[in-house]
C-alpha cells in the first residue's frame, strides 16, 4: 500500500468477524462428535420409564419391578399395616422427610403415611428397594417395624418404608410414577 492509499476499515472488520466465525463454526464441527457420545444409549433410554400391570396385586402382596436397574418394590398394605404406619409421629422418625416427588408436598414434605403412600391409591406403596446406608436390597415384611429389613448392616424400615431403627440415614425412595389407569403404574 503507498502511502497516499488508505484502508478501508469496514472491509477489514468484515474479514476478522468472518474468519472468527468460521473457525468457531469449524471448532464446533469437531467437537460435536465428542459432546453427542456423551448422550444415553437406547437402551438407557428405553429404561427411563416402564408400566408395570398390577390388577393381580392383592391386599397384603408385594411385587418387586427392576427399574433403571434397582429393584422397586410395589407392596398393596392391609389396613393393620397402614394403620401402623399413621400411628406413627413424624417427630419420632430419623428422617422425617418423604422423599416423594409424587406428594403434594413434594419431596422435602413431611414423611407422613399420606405422603408415602399413592394418591387415591392409599394401600398402594412404591418404593426404591436400595437401603440408604450401604446400598443393599432389604428384605421385605420383615424387622422390628413390619416394613423392610436391611440385614448386611441392621436397618429396620416400617410398613411406610421410613427408616426407624440402624445406621440407614433416610428413608427409602420413592420414584416419580403415574397411574394412567386403575391397573396400570407407570414408574420413572
Amino acid at each position: 500500500m503507498s502511502q497516499g492509499e488508505q484502508q478501508d476499515p469496514s472491509k477489514r472488520d468484515f474479514l476478522y468477524i468472518a474468519t472468527g466465525a468460521m473457525g468457531a463454526v469449524g471448532v464446533g464441527a469437531v467437537a460435536w462428535p465428542f459432546i453427542d457420545q456423551m448422550n444415553p444409549s437406547a437402551s438407557a433410554v428405553a429404561l427411563a420409564s416402564i408400566e408395570v400391570d398390577i390388577s393381580g396385586l392383592e391386599t397384603g402382596e408385594s411385587m418387586t419391578v427392576m427399574w433403571r436397574g434397582k429393584p422397586v418394590f410395589l407392596r398393596r398394605r392391609t389396613e393393620e399395616e397402614i394403620e401402623m404406619a399413621r400411628a406413627v409421629d413424624v417427630s419420632d422418625l430419623p428422617d422425617p422427610l418423604s422423599h416423594n416427588p409424587n406428594s403434594v408436598d413434594g419431596p422435602d414434605g413431611p414423611a407422613t403415611d399420606v405422603n408415602r403412600a399413592a394418591t387415591d391409591q392409599e394401600d398402594l406403596l412404591v418404593m426404591i428397594g436400595v437401603c440408604t446406608h450401604l446400598g443393599c436390597v432389604p428384605l421385605g415384611t420383615a424387622g422390628d417395624f413390619g416394613g423392610w429389613f436391611c440385614p448386611c448392616h441392621g436397618s429396620h424400615y416400617d410398613t411406610a418404608g421410613r427408616i426407624r431403627l440402624g445406621p440407614a440415614p433416610a428413608n427409602l425412595a420413592i420414584p416419580p410414577y403415574s397411574f394412567p389407569s386403575d391397573t396400570t403404574i407407570v414408574i420413572g
